[in-house]
């Protein structure tokens, strides 16, 4: 035995790939693979975009590695029995994989060790991976996870993140490995109009190119709806055709801060995972429940399908709403606005949001999109669970002149200025200019009320 499998997952890359390294030992050859999972389908996971970014980031990491003499061993079913089918097929004696923090991941996990283990093969489990420190490699007294951002950021500040590691230059892969093809991108009209291109070399450009000409400008900017300063590379971070450790690295070698706000960006990434680490259960449960008797039946499902839509009434609310359905992706602070809207405003369950998120969602995982809804929800770590942001006052600090919402709602591109938040206290000829834009769903000051009560606020 002189061959090594290396398991690819969520880290879509060559560039600054532990296990990749640790596998491509003096002399040994390497099966690069990467397993297709019928359970991610049956789970409801495989949203056609991301399904769309997955190919073109699979086609890319097959690209790199036979720049280097190697290439991608593609095969679909369970994971556990295709991984070993290769180890048998190329004689290896080891297996390396990045680790996971899902509950998904780790059952994964466990199962592929305790099948290599029988068969006298090793399964190696490299940390720092998918996230720039590992979960778990910082947890306060007393606790084993970090519930509060403020104090991890510190700490997570003050580690040593290991130094990035360069591409292979060679890959051998042994002869006679059997590989079914490279899966193509789903329909064209099942995938989001305005989606972009997924793949390693696709993300080292885009970082390099965020970095040197945008960098400067997001601490101030990154909130700003209409300018769109935001990075927009947590695609690849999610796929991982981009290093979150490297990413980290290069961006404080750059300096100022813009960089530093990015990377405080990047550390909520990690923290996120770290808390889905120590509480997996939190991916579908209440982290702190609320007593929450959240709104059901027709009306909640119509305010439901409205908020979808793009069809609340809150022209900021809709604009994002729509981005999404159109890119596949909105920024962050879109993605505030519309989960406090849904949860507060409308008082839906936060899961049904998060679902739907998930459905469109180019960069949608477990970790950060289902804690984000709780974070929103104040069912998560949230200091201040019972917070609302309100659509328009946040409209008119995040998109003072209307250019975001006119962008993404046509019918309200014939108003002009802040105005444009307010559709409904518009009259005669005016609001007829808005082409059957929709009252809103709810006032906010009712939206409020019922969120107090349902809360025990009022």
């Amino acid at each position: 035995m002189n061959a090594s499998v290396v398991l690819f997952t969520s880290d879509l890359r060559v560039h600054d790939h532990p296990p990749l390294c640790a596998a491509l030992g003096p002399g040994r050859q390497t099966v690069p693979l990467f397993v297709r999972d019928p359970a991610v389908d049956h789970a409801g996971f495989a949203a056609p975009n991301r399904l769309a970014f997955l190919a073109d980031c699979l086609a890319d990491l097959d690209r790199g590695l036979r720049d280097r003499g190697g290439r991608l061993v593609v095969r679909s079913g369970d994971p556990v029995a295709e991984v070993c089918a290769v180890v048998r097929e190329a004689d290896a004696d080891e297996v390396h994989m990045a680790a996971g923090c899902s509950a998904f991941a780790l059952r994964r996990e466990q199962r592929l060790r305790r099948a290599l283990e029988a068969d006298g093969r090793r399964l190696y489990v490299h940390d720092g991976v998918v996230t720039a420190l590992p979960a778990g490699a910082v947890t306060p007294s007393g606790s084993d996870h970090f519930a509060v951002f403020t104090p991890y950021f510190r700490r997570w500040s003050g580690e040593r993140l290991r130094p990035p590691l360069g591409a292979p230059r060679v890959v051998r892969v042994p002869p006679g490995i059997r590989s079914e093809g490279l899966p193509a991108r789903p329909p064209a009209g099942e995938v989001s109009a305005g989606l972009g291109t997924g793949g390693e070399d696709e993300g080292r450009k885009r970082l390099a190119y965020w970095l040197d000409g945008y960098a400067d400008a997001y601490e101030e900017g990154h909130d700003d709806l209409a300018a769109d300063t935001t990075s927009r590379l947590s695609p690849y971070f999610h796929f991982g055709a981009l290093s979150a450790a490297e990413a980290v690295h290069r961006a404080r070698a750059r300096g100022g801060a813009g960089a530093e706000a990015f990377v405080r960006q990047l550390c909520w990434r990690d923290f996120h995972h770290q808390l889905l680490a120590a509480r997996p259960e939190a991916a579908d449960a209440d982290y702190r429940t609320r007593g929450d008797r959240w709104r059901r039946g027709p009306q909640a499902e119509a305010d439901l399908r409205a908020w979808q839509e793009g069809r609340t009434g809150y022209p900021v609310v809709d604009a994002a709403m729509r981005q999404l359905a159109h890119e596949g992706w909105m920024p962050g602070r879109g993605r505030l606005l519309t989960a406090s809207f849904l949860t507060k405003t409308l008082y839906i369950d936060w899961r049904a949001g998060a679902r739907h998120f998930l459905d469109l969602l180019v960069d949608g995982d477990v970790a950060n999109n289902q804690l984000n809804w709780q974070w929103m929800a104040g069912t998560g770590t949230d200091s201040r669970p019972n917070r609302v942001l309100n659509p328009v006052i946040q409209g008119k600090r995040y998109d003072p002149e209307g250019a975001y919402v006119r962008r993404w709602v046509p019918e309200l591109a014939g108003l002009r200025g802040s105005g444009v938040h307010e559709p409904w206290k518009l009259a005669g000829p005016e609001r007829d200019r808005c082409e059957g834009y929709p009252d809103p769903l709810v006032t906010l000051p009712d939206g409020l009320a019922r969120f107090r009560r349902a809360r025990g606020q009022d």
